[in-house]
Parts: structure tokens; sequence; C-alpha cells
């Protein structure tokens, strides 16, 4: 296999050739999308390549990339008037930042584990050709066991970062699930669903939730998910920028986004949730909610888990991932923690 990269940056270069082709083959959730990539690009400090391998004009693999910058520089990275390689330190993070626990590089199907391992090569090579001298290394962020079994090797190091929640699509249905937790917290979900379900009768609480939604402002779904980030706290490592309401006014239009939206009887947006369909693993995407000091309610987190799994059990897909923290909760919910993995590659390593 003789392989060529492609790496567009969305801001300014086109689609590559087949790419919604090979995104459609592959049933990649919809953050891959180009446009999409593109909205989140604009207003990101540290903004995403997309690298696309191609056997031929065939693709093969693809990967997200951040190119990051230290904490000094500006909010907002400068559109590059030029495709060369610079001399600024920037370090790449393969990932996809809005999949919790996933990682931000996707192969064909009929690779196998060799093949894979020569293109992650490849592909550092390709970055350093396309980053220039300043580029310091890359850091492959969320990948399982298998992908961090071929980031293995000399000078590179390879460690258990955290883990990623999955539920198994073992379920008839939402009672069945309910059905599989322990007493107590079958007791507790039970009367937490109750509790919602009485609020929406009472029209305390207005429920909607489905797909391509056209009844939603982006900017105050963007609002409440930024506000609830910044509240939890955003760690010292997290290269991510907040999104903007002009990516989710596009986002929760999409047939492959399932929008889950808690208002109150006036009309005030109190929780939301976003669930991504895929073929094999659903994933329970964005959250956020009101403070119950400031207006919200509780439960309505459980709510949307009996939600998720609703989802989940009319599919054929596997599982439902639901991220990583906070672990605690979602292990009383019945997922399953499996391993997730970070792997540092200095620059004097990459691509061997």
């Amino acid at each position: 296999m003789t392989v060529s990269f492609e790496i567009a940056d969305p801001r300014t270069e086109p689609e590559p050739f087949g790419w919604s082709e090979f995104r459609a083959r592959r049933g990649l959730h919809a953050v891959w999308d180009y446009d999409l990539l593109a909205l989140e690009a604009w207003a990101a400090r540290n903004p995403p390549l997309l690298v696309v391998a191609r056997d031929g004009t065939r693709i093969v693999a693809a990967a997200t990339v951040l190119v990051c910058t230290p904490r000094l520089r500006p909010a907002y990275a400068a559109v590059s008037r030029k495709r060369g390689p610079t001399l600024k330190p920037v370090w790449a993070e393969v990932y996809q930042p809005w999949l919790s626990g996933l990682p931000g590089v996707v192969f064909s199907d009929d690779l196998d584990n060799d093949a894979r391992a020569a293109l992650l090569r490849e592909l550092e090579r390709a970055l350093t050709r396309r980053l220039g001298a300043g580029l310091l290394g890359v850091f492959y962020r969320s990948v399982g066991a298998d992908l961090a079994a071929m980031l293995e090797g000399r000078g590179r190091l390879v460690r258990q970062v955290d883990t990623v929640s999955v539920l198994p699509n073992d379920f008839a249905d939402r009672d069945g699930w309910i059905a599989s937790l322990s007493r107590s917290r079958r007791t507790n979900v039970t009367r937490a669903l109750r509790d919602v379900g009485r609020r929406v009768e009472s029209g305390q609480l207005v429920v909607v939730g489905g797909t391509a939604r056209d009844d939603l402002t982006g900017g105050e779904v963007a609002d409440l998910l930024n506000r609830h980030r910044l509240d939890r706290g955003i760690p010292s490592l997290d290269t991510r920028s907040p999104l903007l309401g002009s990516y989710f006014h596009s986002f929760v239009r999409r047939p492959d986004v399932h929008t889950v939206t808690y208002h109150d009887s006036e009309g005030r947006l109190l929780a939301v949730n976003t669930l991504l369909d895929h073929p094999q693993c659903l994933v329970k995407q964005h959250w956020a909610a009101l403070p119950v000091a400031e207006g919200g309610l509780k439960n309505l987190l459980f709510d949307s888990f009996a939600r998720a799994v609703d989802t989940l059990t009319r599919t054929e897909a596997a599982e439902l991932s639901a991220g990583r923290r906070p672990h605690d909760v979602k292990h009383a919910l019945g997922f399953t923690p499996r391993p997730v993995f970070g792997a540092v590659v200095p620059r004097p390593v990459m691509g061997r």
C-alpha cells in the first residue's frame, strides 16, 4: 500500500475529495462532518485540522488534529496566510474533542493492526512536514487499548489516564435496564423519573426530544453548555475552546443528533442533552443543567439517562458511551468502565 496524506484546514481549505463518502461508509459520528469542523475551528484557540490518508484516491484513514499553542497566546488562533511550516512552538493533539473517551483517528475496516501502526508513523511524519520545526511532539488523547499498543515504542510514553463509561445494549427496554440496577439505585431512579413525570403532567416542565430540532436557538444551547462547563471547572490541560451558538444552530438540526431539552413553564431552558447516532456506539454527549439554586430542577440527569437508554434499546447499536466523569454515578447506573489511554510522542521519535 502506497499512502499519501492530505491535511486540510477547515477554515480556509476545501473538504478533501471523498471525505463525505468515507464518513458515511464508516458511520462516523456527527462531529466529523467537515462543515461542523469549520464552525468549531473558527472559534477555537487551538483549531482542528482534518488529516486523510489515501491509498491511491481511496481514503483509508483519517484524524482530527488540534494544533495547540501555549496558554500565553491569544484566545483565538490567527488564520494562516501561508501553508508553509513555521518556527512557532506548537504541539499536535490527535483528538476528537467532543467525543469524550473516543479517539481522534479512524481507519478503514480492512486494515490490520500492522498497517494501522505503520499509518500512524506516516501520520506523524506528515504533521512534521506541515507544522515545521516548531512542532514539539504529538499527543494522542482518548485512545483504547488496541490503539495504545500500536503507539508503543522507544521514547514514547503510553499510559492509562482514565476510563470511559459504556452500557451494552442488553435490555429489551427501559424497564429492563432499571431492573438490572441495584435495589437502592433502582429505587432512586424510579422516584426521580416519577418526579419528572409529575412536573410534566402539572405543566411545570416541558420535555421535548428528537432529531433535526428546528425549534431551538443555538445561542441558548451554547450559553447553557458553556456555563455548565465553566461551573464544573475546566482542567488546566483542556485545550478545547467554547462552542458558539452558530455551531449548535447547525448541530441540533442534524438528523443524526438527538437533542432532549427541559424548559420551565415560562420557556426558560433548564437542561439540555445531546445524543449522537452511530451504527455501533451511541454517544451521550453534551449535558448541561441550571443549578437548583438558580431555578434548576433535581432529577433531570436521571431522566436524560433513561431517555438515552430508550434510544439505545430502539436501535441495533451495540452500546451507549456516556463519556468519563462522574464515574460513580455512571457505574451505579449500570455502565462498565473501559480503559482510556494517552500517548505522548516527542519530536525526536515521531515517525519511528
